[in-house]
């Protein structure tokens, strides 16, 4: 089995998808013992099981492939040598378990020869083959269905998120669009203000020079009278 855990030679996430596999390879390891204690359909049942356990695991190891590529040059090496030892135990037990699948007479039983002696043991073994080739089928359309819901699900938290962005964007630009009306209106008083005051100091100049022109006439008028 692969090496104890080191936290210091990984990042944190790596070490958590380590256990987590740790664990998955345990549980891999009960069903293929128990696989060999059966026959007929708990048998199949159990191989069905164990292959779902082993396609777990190399989700975990390819997450594992990942985010090592994230881990420091100078403790990358140990991660690698911890990460190809678990690649050597899953290709193990993948290997163990088509061992199993292909032992077809413990798979289907008595019903199971290979050489059948009668038209109805052909017939029922190819039944059976065909019965197992649709199941394996169905289990790989309903992998693959829940990889493009997953991918699905993952896409909508996505878009969420961006709209709450977007929305969060629009009511920002709302708010200053609100302040700027805010700054025009107090601008337009203020311009407004200065005409009238520019207005009032006009007339006043205006009437200020008229008094004096009488007042310069008014002089001239009386000197020459």
């Amino acid at each position: 089995m692969s090496n104890p855990l080191d936290t210091d030679a990984g990042s944190e996430l790596f070490s958590s998808y380590e256990a987590e596999l740790k664990l998955v390879q345990a549980d891999l390891n009960q069903k293929l013992d128990q696989i060999s204690e059966l026959s007929g359909e708990p048998r199949k049942s159990a191989i069905r099981l164990a292959e779902r356990t082993l396609d777990e695991a190399n989700e975990l190891l390819g997450q594992m492939r990942i985010e090592k590529q994230n881990i420091p040059s100078a403790t990358r090496s140990k991660v690698n040598q911890r990460f190809r030892n678990f690649e050597s135990d899953i290709d193990g037990q993948k290997r163990k378990l088509k061992t199993l699948s292909d032992d077809r007479k413990a798979l289907f039983g008595n019903r199971y020869s290979d050489n059948p002696d009668s038209d109805q043991q052909l017939e029922q073994r190819q039944q059976l083959l065909s019965g197992t080739e649709r199941l394996d089928r169905s289990s790989q359309r309903l992998r693959d269905s829940q990889r493009i819901a997953n991918e699905t699900e993952g896409i909508g938290r996505d878009t969420l998120a961006d709209l709450q962005l977007q929305r969060e964007t629009i009511q920002h630009t709302r708010m200053n669009m609100l302040e700027s009306e805010g700054y025009v209106d107090r601008s337009v008083k203020t311009l407004r203000g200065m005409a009238r005051r520019m207005a009032t100091n006009r007339i006043i100049t205006i009437a200020i020079i008229t008094i004096l022109v009488l007042l310069i006439f008014a002089v001239i008028y009386s000197k020459f009278h």
